[in-house]
């Protein structure tokens, strides 16, 4: 969902492999086939397809179909807005379906867990709408926190990013100079921040670069964009049962909270990576960063890969393979070795959301150049004599 992702192949070169598993409440599960997506795939497309699927709203046929196309999907898709959605703007949904292949440009508010402000034409939030689906993500400021005024007062994402970029051109380059020892505002060093060339900022500025400064530690602490409170929130804000889409991590996935007793909360694994893996189906949020999440399969219950498929290849080629060598057909660290796996993903898109971060800075600090370019010249006309 990153700006800076690599290109991906034309859709029509572009196939997604299906995998087989249960789902439903109690002893009324059907088998149901989800979408797996590469390292690439366009997640937001794919978690809205999957929701459908699982709700039962789409059906992917023949049953002995393996793969599926962007072309194939956005059919189906199409077709089921077409005749469930009737009152709907059938032509703006379908022009804002082609987005969901390059990522769509959300813009969550620090305040509230289904709170999005509409980045764009505002067709992506449209086209959720439009086939029923609830988004949400866990970026969210504690009410109790220090910085929770000030985030409040920003209030979403793209308010606060162009704000840093704002600041960083008052402290002429000052605020995002190093990443690693951003000052603390009201520091003395956050001080030294709105001096610049021993000229003191207006108040009305100074205030400006003191809130940047906040929202800047605010978002590099919060990069997997989700916070504790934000996940307590997505707890308390899902029904029992219920599919949503969340974001996370520039990233779109389908996120379920499981019946009582349990109540937890799960993220559908879809990583073509586990398409041999039955017993991986949902992964436990617990946890911001994922470190203490744990795999579980369609019953909830914590799974036992046979870890093949994690390195490339079949469960039933990994057994062979160790059976050749006389060796313990199941190895104990294929969990971990999945973990890794899991964490360097994760990893991937820190890296990619900081590369968006600097990208969208740098868009504002050029139109913001231009903009004084323009005033300047526009003095310069107004001040310079004229020779009758």
């Amino acid at each position: 969902m990153s700006e800076s992702a690599p290109t991906v192949q034309s859709s029509r070169e572009e196939v997604w492999y299906l995998k087989e598993i249960p789902f439903g409440q109690g002893d009324t599960k059907r088998s149901f086939k989800i979408i797996t997506q590469n390292f690439n795939g366009p997640c937001s497309f794919i978690a809205i397809c999957n929701i459908l699927i699982l709700r039962g709203q789409i059906e992917i046929l023949p049953p002995s179909r393996t793969t599926v196309s962007y072309e194939f999907l956005s059919q189906l898709v199409g077709e089921y807005l077409l005749t469930h959605c009737p009152d709907i703007d059938i032509s703006a949904a379908l022009t804002a379906m082609p987005l969901t292949q390059k990522g769509l440009d959300l813009n969550p508010l620090f305040t509230g867990a289904t709170e999005f402000r509409p980045g764009g034409t505002g067709g992506e939030l449209a086209l959720f709408e439009h086939a029923g689906i609830k988004l949400v993500h866990g970026w969210l400021v504690d009410p109790e926190s220090p910085e929770a005024a000030v985030m409040s007062r920003i209030g979403d994402y793209d308010s606060a990013v162009h704000l840093i970029a704002d600041a960083d051109h008052l402290t002429q380059g000052r605020l995002l100079v190093s990443e690693d020892n951003i000052p603390q505002a009201g520091s003395s060093s956050s001080s030294s921040a709105v001096e610049t060339h021993g000229q003191t900022l207006s108040p009305q500025d100074r205030a400006k670069v003191e809130d940047a400064i906040v929202a800047r530690r605010f978002i590099d602490a919060t990069w997997p964009q989700l916070t504790y409170h934000g996940l307590f929130e997505l707890v308390h804000t899902l029904q029992p049962g219920q599919l949503v889409a969340l974001f996370r991590s520039s990233h779109l996935s389908v996120l379920y909270r499981a019946p009582e007793p349990d109540a937890s909360i799960y993220s559908l694994v879809t990583d073509q990576s586990f398409l041999h893996e039955p017993s991986i189906v949902w992964e436990r949020m617990e946890d911001v960063d994922g470190g203490a999440g744990a795999f579980v399969d369609a019953n909830f219950v914590k799974s036992s890969p046979a870890g093949g498929d994690i390195v490339g290849q079949s469960a039933e080629d990994a057994l062979r393979a160790a059976e050749s060598l006389a060796l313990n057909p199941f190895s104990p660290t294929d969990l971990a070795l999945a973990q890794q796996l899991q964490a360097e993903e994760q990893e991937f898109a820190r890296q990619q959301h900081a590369e968006h971060v600097r990208r969208k800075e740098e868009r504002l600090q050029a139109k913001q150049a231009k903009e004084e370019e323009k005033e300047r010249k526009k003095l310069k006309k107004k001040t310079s004599c004229v020779i009758m």
